[in-house]
């Protein structure tokens, strides 16, 4: 019998970091954990940065997850804000690392995509496909928290796919078909 999967998926910021725990249960989604660390109350980005690596470290010592999903940086127009959101992805990254789990990146369009079929979806569009799909009664206060369970569910999706097993690097069904002929079956 396959052992769960359980995924964690991360929304990175400095203010707010969205998390999220899925469990794929018979190739099932469920919600285990979907919430946000506060990082408001510090002042000093450094003692934000401890915060958001001690959380990650407590969600992989109390959940074991099997994988880490995080979403990439959205590339705006603030230099300061990317540097910021980049050292608060780092760490949350060095986190699972250090935990030895196997990390992916997705993009918000990716992430947007893959939970609605719209890369353009808003962050509603989105918490409303997320309920649907995981069944989901309580929306929850902060759309961080929805969008790491996007990234986690997004992450599943893309690891369940055909074109995932055969490895990376595939540009869609035409490529799948002329890299494994064998698998294709002609009628």
């Amino acid at each position: 019998m396959a052992k769960d999967e359980i995924i964690l998926g991360i929304d990175p910021g400095t203010q707010l970091m969205g998390y999220a725990l899925l469990r794929i249960h018979k190739g099932q989604p469920q919600v285990l954990l979907m919430d946000v660390l506060k990082l408001t109350a510090q002042k000093d980005i450094y003692a934000r940065l401890e915060t958001i690596h001690t959380r990650v470290c407590e969600l992989v010592k109390l959940y074991k997850p099997s994988t880490f999903a995080i979403e990439a940086p959205f590339f705006g127009k603030n230099v300061q804000s990317m540097l910021k959101l980049g050292r608060a992805q780092g760490v949350a990254i060095a986190a699972a690392i250090q935990a030895g789990l196997t990390v992916t990146e997705y993009s918000p369009k990716k992430v947007k995509q893959s939970i609605t079929g719209n890369g353009n979806a808003d962050k509603d569009q989105v918490w409303k496909m997320l309920q649907r799909i995981l069944q989901i009664e309580e929306k929850p206060q902060y759309f961080d928290a929805t969008d790491a369970l996007a990234v986690a569910l997004c992450h599943h999706y893309q690891s369940s796919s055909p074109l995932a097993a055969t490895g990376k690097g595939l540009k869609g069904w035409e490529d799948f078909i002329t890299k494994n002929p064998g698998r294709v079956k002609k009628i």
